[in-house]
């Protein structure tokens, strides 16, 4: 075990779906998952182990922020020796051009963190997914029938912010919606040479207020959960 993550050395797949919220990892396992196993739940921070079309998978959360998800991935990958990991989380859109329930692979991700310069000395400011996991994502979204937009989007420290103008980062990398992960994700992954995707479902406009309910959101996020399922069958 890990010291976050309480599973034995083999009770976690190669390939992980990673959503922020520990409830949410808990639905995708007992909806999606056969024989789906918990095997940590340190912090109230959930793992699970299954099978989806007979293949081991496993979900589990990273919590909100660069913090909490460079601490889980991190560990998955050096701890658990997980290959890929591919973050399925929720999105404010800064543009009236996205339209809820519109699904986004992550191409790469802008930020004004510093995590990436301190933890593993990556300059820059706009970092890519890595891999070949957003290929497959985008071939499997065709296969699927589904429309994933291939975007850069701005991953931010703040949630709250005084200046609700879109911030200048996103402007330089023309961001079409903000979140909080991926920048961290895909900071670890280049630097330990892994696999790391982002899909992320708009929940929100910002201009304009417009948002899914609590109620709506599970079915709301089916389309995203199914396609990284099937992406990851293609990474076992």
């Amino acid at each position: 075990m890990s010291i976050h993550i309480s599973a034995k050395k083999g009770e976690i797949a190669k390939v992980i779906l990673q959503p922020g919220d520990p409830l949410r990892a808990q639905y995708i396992a007992e909806n999606f998952l056969e024989n789906a196993k918990l095997v940590s739940k340190t912090r109230g921070i959930l793992y699970y182990t299954g099978l989806y079309k007979g293949k081991e998978i496993s979900v589990g959360a990273s919590g909100m922020g660069f913090p909490s998800i460079g601490i889980y991935s991190y560990e998955l990958y050096t701890e658990y020796d997980v290959e890929t990991i591919i973050r399925i989380g929720t999105c404010g859109a800064y543009t009236t051009d996205l339209k809820v329930y519109d699904i986004l692979n992550v191409e790469s991700a802008a930020s004004e963190s510093t995590y990436a310069k301190y933890a593993w000395e990556i300059e820059g400011d706009n970092l890519s997914h890595q891999g070949n996991i957003f290929d497959t994502i985008n071939a499997t979204a065709e296969e699927l029938s589904l429309k994933a937009k291939a975007v850069t989007i701005h991953s931010s420290d703040i949630f709250y912010r005084k200046d609700f103008t879109v911030p200048a980062i996103a402007t330089k990398y023309d961001c079409p919606a903000v979140e909080m992960e991926a920048f961290g994700l895909f900071a670890n992954a280049q630097h330990l040479g892994k696999n790391a995707a982002t899909i992320l479902t708009v929940t929100d406009i910002i201009p304009t207020h417009e948002k899914i309910s609590a109620d709506q959101r599970e079915t709301a996020l089916k389309p995203m959960i199914e396609l990284a399922l099937e992406s990851a069958l293609k990474c076992i």
